[in-house]
């Protein structure tokens, strides 16, 4: 038996959808770290309320608090440069995943006579993502570093 024409194409058509919209919110996540693009506005644009963000050295659970403790975390570094691969997302209902991987460049303040090696990280980044009565929202990322070069922030 044929299935209708329609409901296959629209099934598929509304998956890519989907998966465009949350590999957007982390593409979104990833370009404001860089252009301090960071507020309350944004961080409800692509975070759940119960979001839970999970970094090698630290993590921070729930949306409040969630601009500043960026805001403190780039605060250590002149500048920063994030590039993220194309996510990888899979559906299950009301649920999704997502996957990446990152480099992230970190240029240190200059201090007067001293020069120092930019610290440059690869990650691997998992995370999951929920659909709310707003829309879908990331609801965890986790950063799990595979490489390392240059000086951490003193």
């Amino acid at each position: 038996m044929r299935r209708p024409r329609g409901k296959l194409e629209g099934g598929i058509v509304n998956a890519r959808q989907v998966k465009a919209e949350i590999a957007e919110l982390f593409d979104r996540y990833v370009l404001a770290l860089d252009y301090d693009e960071l507020d309350e506005e944004w961080a409800r644009g692509i975070f759940s309320d119960d979001v839970l963000i999970e970094f090698p050295v630290s993590q921070h659970d729930g949306i409040n608090g969630l601009v500043e403790y960026h805001q403190k975390a780039l605060s250590m570094w002149a500048r920063t440069h994030h590039v993220n691969t194309q996510s990888i997302v899979s559906i299950e209902g009301d649920r999704a995943t997502i996957r990446a991987n990152m480099t992230s460049v970190h240029v240190h303040h200059e201090r007067a006579g001293e020069a120092r090696e930019h610290y440059v990280s690869g990650t691997y980044v998992t995370g999951d993502a929920v659909r709310t009565d707003r829309g879908w929202r990331l609801s965890r990322l986790s950063f799990d570093l595979i490489w390392k070069t240059g000086n951490p922030p003193a």
